[in-house]
């Protein structure tokens, strides 16, 4: 990961800008720059990925104009042999240096033309225009707000912000920004005509697209390691990777030292598909000694983003300590695609689709931003597999009465569209979902749960849940994250939507947890 922030004004204070700029400098600790535009100010600290050399370091200048971006450009190679073609030069091997020749050949519509993971701002300085935008599901974080006098800022994180801005906001993904207007350039989750294909069909081009989204993500000039839960969505990208690559992948899992549930089928997953398999043990202790920092680092209340946060940053810290790992693949956003325990109670498919839709648009808010923090955090880069557009894309036009789970099967499509080639063992191919903080061990979140029950008596509770008009706590542990929050975000509430919770209109979903394991058809996940 990197960090990239904006000040766009030729007023923006240096000293105030580049404070917020030192806050995340595990983002980019290879190097750090600050640029004046003449009309403003261009932060960006480098994680070195793609171009390792000197010369790859950001802001990137080309004929007056200046561009910072924290992204992945797939398929760059040939888009920049075009570029050469037409006369351009290139300093460096980063994919992100063909983005200022695209503008000036495309303008904004390039935005639409990337096959990426992005957030960047670009100053156009013959116009005096500022520029940002953000890939279509926000796996790339940005955020924005404006200054008293109006000028907008834009960064990488929240706190780059905090001080600078009243109202953090996240920019929208799938939008650009120009001339203070925001403007939608790609909609992933509409749907432009259904997809009819038969079933066979449909998970043939499930396998390929998904191999194809895992390929790109193997370009990467550091060190590459990978997560593995032992859960379906995580092997399967070990899995597809193990057999594209001539050498044993590095995977990684972690569990509670007393009922780590995921470490015997990460285990399983790993002898089988070869891989240099490391095992981390994580106690009490450690998940509620690291429970500020995480709350510090994610930037939200959210209780199910926060439990599931707890393994995958202590992981992520462990991977940092002791191995060279700068790029880690993980599972995210297979759920919000194929459908998580609670979506079996989807009353049509006309429902399932619309809480697709609503999941994959908010994932910024949840999963995806829990990938981003607890990774770049620890100076490592996230790659999203499950987040590649074509994929996604596919995936959203399915017939949705396809996608409900009719086959007393969850994600069946998923799952049958693997099982020929053999890649992993039925035994993790066919095993039921379980949520990552309860996988992780049950005993995390009951011990997260009885540390926030011994924080507050039921009066303090009551008395100061009552104190909160924007997503109010409803449990001694939501109110426990949010005062965390509070203390590091004053004032943010609203940059998070709401809690992260199944749907409550359906019925067997209106609960007060969102564990799975609160559902009547959790059944065999938890074993």
């Amino acid at each position: 990961m990197c960090t990239i922030m904006c000040y766009c004004t030729p007023k923006a204070d240096y000293s105030r800008f580049a404070g917020g700029l030192s806050r995340t400098h595990s983002r980019g600790p290879d190097d750090e720059r600050i640029l004046d535009t003449g009309n403003g100010l261009m932060g960006f600290q480098r994680l070195s990925i793609m171009g390792l050399t000197p010369e790859g370091m950001q802001p990137f200048l080309l004929h007056g104009n200046y561009l910072v971006c924290n992204g992945e450009i797939y398929g760059f190679r040939p888009v920049k042999e075009e570029l050469i073609r037409k006369g351009y030069a290139f300093a460096s091997d980063s994919d992100c240096e063909i983005l200022l020749p695209l503008y000036e050949e495309l303008g904004t519509e390039m935005f639409s033309h990337l096959d990426a993971e992005f957030a960047l701002v670009l100053y156009d300085a013959a116009r005096n225009s500022w520029i940002a935008a953000r890939d279509p599901i926000g796996i790339r974080p940005l955020f924005y707000g404006y200054d008293r006098e109006g000028a907008i800022l834009f960064a990488s994180e929240a706190k780059n912000l905090e001080g600078l801005t009243d109202e953090i906001r996240p920019f929208p993904p799938g939008h650009y920004y120009k001339d203070g207007q925001f403007i939608c350039y790609r909609d992933i989750t509409k749907v432009e005509k259904v997809c009819q294909d038969d079933l066979e069909e449909i998970c043939r081009k499930i396998h390929d697209k998904l191999v194809k989204g895992v390929e790109k993500r193997l370009d990467a000039d550091a060190p590459m390691g990978f997560l593995l839960s032992g859960g379906l969505d995580s092997s399967l990208v070990c899995a597809i990777a193990a057999s594209r690559l001539n050498k044993p992948i590095r995977t990684f899992a972690i569990g509670m030292e007393t009922d780590a549930i995921d470490l015997k089928y990460a285990r399983e997953a790993a002898e089988y598909i070869g891989s240099r398999h490391t095992e981390i043990l994580i106690t009490r202790d450690q998940v509620i000694a690291a429970l500020p920092e995480v709350i510090k680092a994610l930037g939200t209340y959210d209780i199910t983003t926060i439990r599931a946060s707890m393994g995958m940053y202590l992981l992520c810290q462990a991977i940092h300590e002791t191995t060279d790992v700068r790029v880690l693949l993980t599972g995210e956003i297979s759920d919000e695609l194929f459908g998580y325990k609670y979506t079996d109670f989807a009353p049509s498919p006309e429902e399932f689709q619309k809480e697709s839709v609503k999941r994959v648009k908010e994932l910024h808010m949840y999963d995806v931003l829990r990938a981003d923090r607890c990774i770049s955090v620890h100076s490592m880069e996230a790659r999203v597999p499950f987040g590649d557009l074509d994929f996604v894309s596919y995936v959203m036009a399915i017939d949705p009465a396809r996608k409900m789970n009719t086959y007393h099967k969850g994600k069946y499509l998923l799952r049958h569209a693997f099982e020929a080639d053999g890649l992993l063992p039925r035994s993790i191919l066919m095993r039921e979902k379980a949520a990552f903080s309860d996988a992780v061990g049950h005993s995390m979140v009951d011990d997260l749960k009885e540390y926030a029950e011994s924080c507050y008596t039921d009066e303090v509770f009551k008395e100061k849940a009552a104190r909160y008009r924007y997503a109010a706590p409803f449990t001694k542990e939501s109110l426990l994250y949010r005062e965390l929050f509070d203390s590091f975000y004053p004032g943010q509430a609203p940059m998070v939507k709401d809690f992260w919770m199944p749907n409550r209109e359906w019925e067997g979903c209106d609960v007060d947890d969102p564990s799975a394991r609160v559902l009547s058809n959790y059944g065999a996940s938890g074993i």
